[in-house]
């Protein structure tokens, strides 16, 4: 039985969903800081966070500083154990937001995605706590033509992505009619470099502590075609029909036609709405870089020998049928959210993926409550809420006792790498977190 694991990325311990995360106003800041007790597994660890955010103008830059001591006082090892733990200190460096003409990130990807999504949607490139990485989000939108890149990890071989579109009818007298003007038609080519991308056959050799590859198909490369039309409706609605098509090179093909809906400005609501059907051929799975891929990819079983692997799963999957996803996200007077999505095979009775998360947290409140759900390979109705090592349960409750005070209580159940002689990651397991907490939170404004 294929090994999976599921992980929601919660890359700050100050915890916000990255899906609610907004970056603070021009010229605004916080500074955020606590102290607090961790049970890692079981294990007592006192922690310390710091986390100020600045931006000035369109420059934002966020820091992120997470110490976690023994009871002999000595930092957890997988705090700094490799360089890139050093550089996630920088948790991001950024220029103006996504959908702006020119957008960069430097630093955690927390959901990348190009175009609607159907090869590479809500990607993270550090599913974990204690494996942060450096990547790269850079768009540039010329209005009549553009191109989004992902860069997954600067310190080895990995994901990348690369998108270009354009809107031929701003090239000709068809720009005059503004409500086809935005027609664009995109191309996509997104891989993985990864050592372990392509495994298909090998065992893992207990006395070099490293996976010997036998027959490895190398780089997982994934091509594409798309159009859409964004319609602006009203001064508060747009709706985005699209249609993709990929090929996932020496694997299958698949096609995609959706809807987005964005409702903004009404007021006292906010509304996002994205419904899809995939028409999906053999040994082909949609938005195959996801949220999910760097622990899906590839995973070795360090007692056994064995091993799974992403490629594998699509080399034996046949015909999985079509499928639909839908995602709804809502927000209400700017101090509640919550956001859920779901999607199933037709043919495959175990392929349902759901999420859920809601984050209460009004600014001029005592109180603080977030919570987040998420499920893979659900079968049926009996499955959707069992708690195993295919779920994922996030939860904080706090209380503030002065404005810029909160004391809260954490619980996550998260994974942690198994690296191999070479400190590559060939594995996840899991790791539960248990974490009371003070934290000092001020806004600013400069």
């Amino acid at each position: 039985m294929k090994k999976t694991i599921l992980f929601l990325l919660i890359t700050m311990s100050l915890p916000l969903f990255a899906q609610f995360y907004t970056y603070p106003d021009p010229n605004q800041g916080h500074i955020a800081g606590g102290l607090g007790v961790s049970f890692i597994d079981g294990k007592a660890f006192y922690t310390f966070h710091f986390r100020p955010e600045i931006a000035f103008s369109k420059i934002g830059v966020g820091l992120d500083v997470n110490l976690e001591f023994n009871s002999e006082g000595k930092v957890r090892h997988e705090n700094f154990n490799e360089l890139s733990d050093y550089l996630s200190i920088i948790r991001y460096v950024r220029y103006a937001h996504k959908r702006d003409p020119f957008y960069a990130r430097l630093g955690a990807l927390d959901y990348a995605t190009l175009g609607h999504g159907t090869i590479m949607y809500m990607y993270n490139n550090s599913p974990s706590f204690d494996a942060p990485k450096l990547g790269l989000e850079f768009d540039l939108d010329f209005d009549q033509y553009g191109f989004e890149t992902v860069y997954g990890n600067f310190a080895q071989s990995g994901v990348a992505g690369l998108r270009g579109y354009i809107r031929p009818l701003k090239l000709t007298a068809a720009s005059a009619v503004p409500f086809l003007s935005n027609f664009e038609v995109g191309a996509t080519y997104a891989a993985d470099y990864s050592k372990y991308a392509g495994v298909i056959e090998g065992q893992y050799n207990p006395q070099t502590k490293q996976f010997d590859i036998t027959n490895d198909h190398g780089a997982m490369q994934i091509l594409g075609l798309d159009i859409g039309l964004p319609l602006r409706l009203s001064s508060v609605v747009t709706l985005t029909p699209y249609f993709d098509y990929n090929n996932i090179i020496d694997f299958g093909s698949g096609t995609a036609a959706g809807l987005m809906a964005d409702m903004e400005g009404m007021g006292l609501v906010s509304l996002r709405a994205k419904l899809e059907r995939r028409f999906n051929g053999d040994d082909y799975v949609p938005s195959y870089f996801n949220s999910l891929y760097e622990l899906e990819r590839f995973a070795s079983d360090t007692t056994g020998g064995g091993f799974s692997s992403k490629i594998n799963t699509l080399r034996t999957l046949g015909d999985a049928g079509n499928g639909f996803y839908g995602e709804l996200f809502v927000r209400v007077l700017n101090v509640f959210d919550i956001l859920g999505s779901y999607q199933r095979l037709d043919k495959a009775p175990d392929s349902g993926i759901l999420h859920l998360s809601s984050d209460i947290s009004p600014i001029d409140q005592s109180y603080v409550a977030r919570v987040g759900y998420d499920k893979i390979y659900i079968k049926d109705e009996a499955d959707l809420f069992k708690l195993d090592d295919r779920s994922l349960l996030y939860a904080e409750v706090g209380y503030k006792p002065m404005p810029y005070i909160l004391v809260s209580m954490l619980y996550s159940w998260t994974f942690s790498p198994v690296r191999d002689a070479d400190e590559r990651i060939i594995d996840y397991k899991p790791q539960k977190r248990i974490e009371p907490r003070v934290s000092f939170v001020y806004p600013f404004t400069f």
